[in-house]
Formats: C-alpha cells, sequence, structure tokens
C-alpha cells in the first residue's frame, strides 16, 4: 500500500464506508483521512503522491459507495469544519455544517436561508451540487467559498469559477470545499421558522422519511414534448414518469423504490449497493420503454463492485 504523509488529523487504513452513508451500503476505502484544520489538509495533499486519488465525502446523503469500496484516501471534514457565523446578511459556514443548521442559524439572524432546510446533507457537498428546493438553489445565494486543490493550494471561488447549472458545478476533481459564504434575503426569524417547520411538514407527508433512502434517485428530466412542437416543451418529475413505467414500489433484492415516493430508492435493510444500483438501472430502463426518457442518476455511485459478486443483472431477481 502507498505510504501516505503523516497528518495532525485521523488516518485510517481500510476503513469501511458503509456506516458513512445514509444507504448503508458499500465496501472499504484504502484510506480515510479526517483533517484537523484546512492547513492541516493543505499540507496533506500537497505532501500526497499526485497518483493518488482523492475523493472528498460529506455526510453521505447523496451516495452509493459499492460493495467492493474506493482505492482512494477519502477526505471526510469532521468538527473543524462544521461552524456557522453571522455577519450582516451574510452566512459563513464551514463545509461540515449541516444544511439544515445553516437554515436554522440564517433564520435566527432573519435571513432566509429556508430552503436548505430539507435538504439532506452539508453544505461542501450542497455548493459541488448546487442543491436546490421550492425553486431556489445554492447558485442563488452564493457569495464565494474556500477550497483546498489536490495540490494543496488554498483558493478561493467564485461564482464564474463554478460555473453552477442545475445539480452541477465545475469544481475539479480532489478539489475541496472547506467553507462558504451566502447572502439571503432578509426575513422575520418567527415567520422563517413558520415557514421551515410548513416545510418539514411537508416533506414528511410525501416523502420516505423514515426510510433509508439517499434522497431524490434521479434528476427531474426538462425539455420533453408529447407532440414534438416546440410550443409543447415541459418539464417533468422524475416520480411520475417512474409511476407511470409501473415502477413506484418495484424491488430487487433488499432494494425498493419506495410506494409513497417513487423517485426514492430505499435500503429495506438487507440491500447491497449491488442491489440498489442494478433497481437503479431497471428503472432507467423501464422508463425509456414507456417514455422514450432517459432518466440521469442525481445519487453519485462511485468504487468497485465486490470482488466476489459482480454488479447484478437487473433483470434477474426483480419484482
Amino acid at each position: 500500500m502507498t505510504r501516505l504523509p503523516t497528518p495532525r488529523g485521523r488516518l485510517t487504513a481500510d476503513r469501511p464506508l458503509c456506516d458513512l452513508t445514509w444507504l448503508r451500503v458499500g465496501g472499504p476505502a484504502d484510506w480515510v483521512f479526517q483533517p484537523a484544520d484546512t492547513d492541516d489538509l493543505s499540507r496533506f495533499l500537497a505532501a500526497l503522491d499526485e497518483d493518488v486519488v482523492v475523493f472528498p465525502i460529506g455526510v453521505g446523503s447523496n451516495l452509493i459507495v459499492r460493495d467492493g469500496g474506493l482505492r482512494a484516501v477519502v477526505v471526510r471534514l469532521g468538527r473543524g469544519f462544521n461552524s456557522i457565523s453571522i455577519e450582516g446578511n451574510r452566512v459563513i459556514a464551514g463545509a461540515a455544517a449541516l444544511d439544515a443548521h445553516v437554515a436554522r442559524h440564517a433564520a435566527q439572524a432573519g435571513i432566509d436561508l429556508t430552503f436548505l432546510r430539507t435538504i439532506p446533507g452539508a453544505v461542501g457537498g450542497a455548493v459541488c451540487m448546487n442543491a436546490g428546493c421550492y425553486g431556489t438553489y445554492i447558485a442563488d445565494v452564493f457569495v464565494e467559498a474556500e477550497a483546498v486543490t489536490r495540490s494543496g493550494d488554498i483558493v478561493t471561488l467564485t461564482a464564474s469559477d463554478l460555473n453552477f447549472r442545475y445539480r452541477h458545478t465545475d469544481l475539479p476533481h480532489g478539489w475541496i470545499v472547506t467553507r462558504a459564504v451566502f447572502e439571503g434575503p432578509a426575513g422575520d426569524p418567527d415567520a422563517l421558522d413558520a415557514k421551515m417547520a410548513a416545510q418539514l411538514a411537508k416533506r414528511d407527508e410525501t416523502q420516505p422519511t423514515r426510510e433509508r433512502t439517499a434522497g431524490s434517485t434521479f434528476r427531474n428530466p426538462a425539455g420533453y414534448s408529447s407532440t414534438g412542437r416546440a410550443d409543447d416543451v415541459h418539464d417533468l418529475k422524475a416520480w411520475k414518469v417512474i409511476e407511470d413505467a409501473g415502477m413506484r414500489g418495484a424491488r430487487l433484492g433488499g432494494a425498493q423504490m419506495s410506494a409513497k415516493h417513487p423517485n426514492f430508492l430505499v435500503n429495506t435493510g438487507t440491500a447491497t449497493a449491488a442491489d440498489l444500483e442494478a433497481l437503479g438501472e431497471e428503472v432507467r430502463k423501464r422508463v425509456f420503454q414507456s417514455s422514450g426518457i432517459e432518466l440521469v442518476w442525481e445519487i453519485m455511485r462511485v468504487g468497485e463492485p465486490a470482488p466476489d459478486r459482480p454488479a447484478q443483472d437487473a433483470g434477474d431477481g426483480f419484482e
């Protein structure tokens, strides 16, 4: 195994990743590094052989790690990166700060970042994925971010650097966001609290919040026409095309498309990463057969299949 630099933070070899993801699946990483602070991260990456793959992970809310694990140094930011502070109408948040906590702190200060309240995950992932809901995205409130490059340089990123798009940015591979600055509109703290409470109630009513999921499985398709006419182009919801394809509640091994919300992939308790990914691919196939729409994964899938269990044929064992 490659010899790594000695950091001040925690460095663990062959660390299982299953307990670091919401879906509770996945094999081990070659190494998991939990830096003490930004300087520790910077020095470690600067000294790390450039051929070693670096993969940042947050709280694992939007991730399937395959059963064979990751041949990489997985960087997981922790306590040294979860601060939240307020300066005027701006919120400065460490990359490990939970989105929900940022929303609550902002509301107490009369800043409306309420769209973050129901987004699973932490600030670093939210920036990288341009997370959003209720019609508001990170791009709408983003001021700047600090990141550490793969070579260890500490840089400041603007919106033009990231080039925000739907569920995507141009953050280079191996770069790690360490903090972000947001600026939201002013609001009454009590009204913002009430708004978030209503959002939570709606989420609990419509989504399988008490089950093991990774949030929305597929991106909403856009720009489709039922007639072929330019004036008929409209956006669609992924859950609707999945339901229309007859895949609400579909199961494969220990994986299931939620009966409550069919765009949520659920680990019923015994699923492997192979089960989850294969069911997702079966959904994509059925939706394409049904509507001609090619769904795009929103959940990130990384790593290698288990060496003794190749990825399961999506049609094998499907219910």
